[in-house]
């Protein structure tokens, strides 16, 4: 959702990049949906830590590769192909990234491949409309 609202939001405030601003927020839920489908693929479930539950909830019980790396580095590389600074972006994805493993939701694995696939992903978007 955080990915959708900043592209949404970019594309209101810079109008000269909106087609690419809006495939940008597009992409994140496009991420989520494709990886689902690797997920159901693979079936690797979540990891079970005795004595240590997850400190968050999830969809499904699937775990490979992680939804929040794979939308995440895919919107930061398409933004970052839409306008320079659009590279901040990789701060916050390495942020949502890395919190997957300590929220006891994926293994580092899940969250490394996630994030290849959503790189590879947002460098092969179209930016146009």
């Amino acid at each position: 959702m955080i990915w959708l609202l900043i592209g949404g939001l970019l594309a209101v405030v810079d109008g000269s990049n909106r087609e690419g601003w809006i495939v940008c927020a597009a992409l994140g839920p496009a991420a989520i949906a494709l990886n689902y489908v690797v997920k159901l693929m693979v079936r690797r479930p979540r990891p079970v830590l005795e004595g240590l539950p997850p400190l968050g909830g999830a969809p499904s019980s699937l775990s490979f590769p992680s939804a929040h790396a794979t939308s995440s580095f895919a919107v930061a590389t398409a933004m970052a192909r839409v306008e320079p600074l659009g590279a901040l972006a990789f701060v916050l994805a390495f942020a949502l990234a890395l919190g997957r493993p300590y929220l006891g939701m994926h293994y580092p694995s899940d969250v490394a491949i996630g994030a290849v696939l959503g790189v590879a992903l947002g460098l092969l978007v179209p930016l146009s409309l």
